[in-house]
């Protein structure tokens, strides 16, 4: 998508200009922190002033990746719903154990089945109707604990809770080799990647703060299993951050090699969510072990 700021654009910040042709500020502004938006062909922060005939454009592939579904697109109502377990529930919002295959929202490629359509009815919250209550995600193949919002009050409190870091994620993470220390901090800004679009990476011409701790769990012949901290949340962070510092995680087929062990997918389950109760200040704390496809790769990694 591509336009020409005229006249009425002038001293406006860019996702104020960009929030009527991508539907809201919030699009917009994740739009362009996603390095998805140029101005005369350079990447820009969201509070960039807006000159009159500058040339804006948005990837499109990002557009229809954040695009909610409309009636062109293709719809089977005999579809199954998407599976998810309850950790958590109260009247203000509900801990969500996602299994690996569930996408979180609806996307290019990924219209129907998604955990939020699975909520309709319970999830409630923020400014896309087609994700309500939705607050964080997880990758379609990584597994475990997410929060939900039942209100917009929630919605907002729970965003805010995970910018001021209050909101405690913890993984599991098999990789190939060995860390050489028994823990450490990944500090690495992520971004689009230079050369293939499609991911995300330390060679980016649009860096964000991004770190990760991990802590070594189990040591195994060719294979680590670690626990892992994220203080910032970045797409594929924990994936990006193995992979640069050559501990790529077992069965990625994106940032690895496909296949380890017998995966299917990457072995990455979100095992611990803790965070204040927004209303009640008590803390919520959830676990989830190991599904049992992960548990099996870390058996055959054993042997």
């Amino acid at each position: 998508m591509r336009l020409t700021a005229g006249p009425e654009h002038a001293g406006e910040r860019l996702d104020a200009v960009l929030a009527g042709p991508l539907g809201s500020r919030t699009r917009a502004a994740r739009l362009i922190a996603a390095g998805s938006v140029t101005v005369g062909g350079r990447t820009v922060i969201k509070r960039h002033i807006v000159t009159a005939g500058e040339e804006i454009a948005v990837e499109d592939d990002a557009i229809d990746a954040e695009k909610p579904p409309t009636a062109e697109d293709p719809i089977d109502p005999d579809a199954p719903v998407a599976e998810y377990r309850v950790a958590y529930e109260d009247e203000h919002l509900l801990v969500v154990d996602k299994p690996a295959g569930v996408v979180v929202h609806p996307a290019r490629g990924h219209w129907q089945g998604t955990l939020a359509q699975a909520l309709e009815g319970t999830a409630a919250g923020g400014e896309d109707p087609w994700r309500a209550g939705i607050v964080h995600r997880l990758d379609k193949d990584t597994s475990g604990l997410l929060v939900v919002a039942k209100s917009d009050a929630t919605h907002l409190a729970l965003k805010e809770a995970i910018q001021r870091r209050d909101v405690e994620r913890e993984y599991l993470a098999l990789v190939e080799g060995r860390p050489t220390a028994r823990s450490g901090t990944i500090d690495a800004p992520i971004g689009r990647d230079r050369h293939v679009r499609t991911r995300h990476s330390v060679d980016t011409d649009v860096p964000r703060e991004a770190r990760t701790h991990f802590t070594i769990e189990r040591v195994l012949p060719r294979f680590t299993l670690l626990r892992v901290k994220l203080e910032t949340g970045r797409t594929h962070q924990i994936r990006v951050h193995m992979q640069a510092i050559g501990l790529p995680i077992a069965g990625d087929a994106e940032y690895g090699r496909e296949g380890l062990l017998g995966l299917q997918r990457q072995f990455l389950h979100a095992t611990l969510l803790a965070f204040p109760h927004p209303v009640t200040g008590q803390t919520v704390r959830c676990e989830s072990p190991l599904p049992a496809d992960l548990a099996a790769a870390l058996e055959a990694a054993a042997g």
